[in-house]
């Protein structure tokens, strides 16, 4: 979220995130039911108060998916198994995104959600829960069919 609002970055890696957020947000968002969860409002609401505001601003109206004890449960399991305890709200977005039957977990993390290996870890830890996750993907993955195809 914060690739959306945030002034242009000098980094290189950084601004093509933030133009791709931009892009995908402008041409892409209408096509797919979004939703957040405590955890992106959580981290909303960090930093810098003028930043803070216009995530927090962008993100209304966006419906929340509620945490539940099953998400608990799931949060605690991909912790105990393959994330690192600073990886808690990640775990959590993650477990609440799997328990609400999300499609696709749109995310820039690639050290704890967009991350393939990581991902072959925790999908058996949500089916053995009966679960299945989400896409995890960045927004350049969910851009839709290249025009070059």
């Amino acid at each position: 979220m914060s690739y959306l609002v945030s002034r242009p970055s000098q980094d290189l890696v950084v601004a093509a995130h933030q133009q791709l957020t931009r892009e995908w947000w402008q041409r892409r968002r209408s096509l797919f039911a979004c939703f957040i969860s405590d955890v992106v409002l959580d981290e909303a609401d960090e930093g810098d108060a003028e930043q803070v505001a216009l995530r927090l601003r962008t993100l209304e109206g966006i419906p929340k998916l509620a945490p539940t004890a099953e998400g608990e449960h799931l949060a605690m399991a991909f912790l105990a198994d393959v994330l690192p305890a600073k990886a808690a709200g990640d775990a959590a977005h993650l477990a609440i995104a799997t328990v609400g039957k999300v499609k696709y977990l749109l995310t820039w993390n690639c050290n704890h959600l967009a991350n393939a290996q990581l991902l072959d870890r925790l999908e058996p830890i949500a089916a053995t829960a009966g679960f299945k996750l989400p896409r995890v993907c960045t927004p350049e993955e969910l851009m839709g069919v290249s025009a070059y195809e």
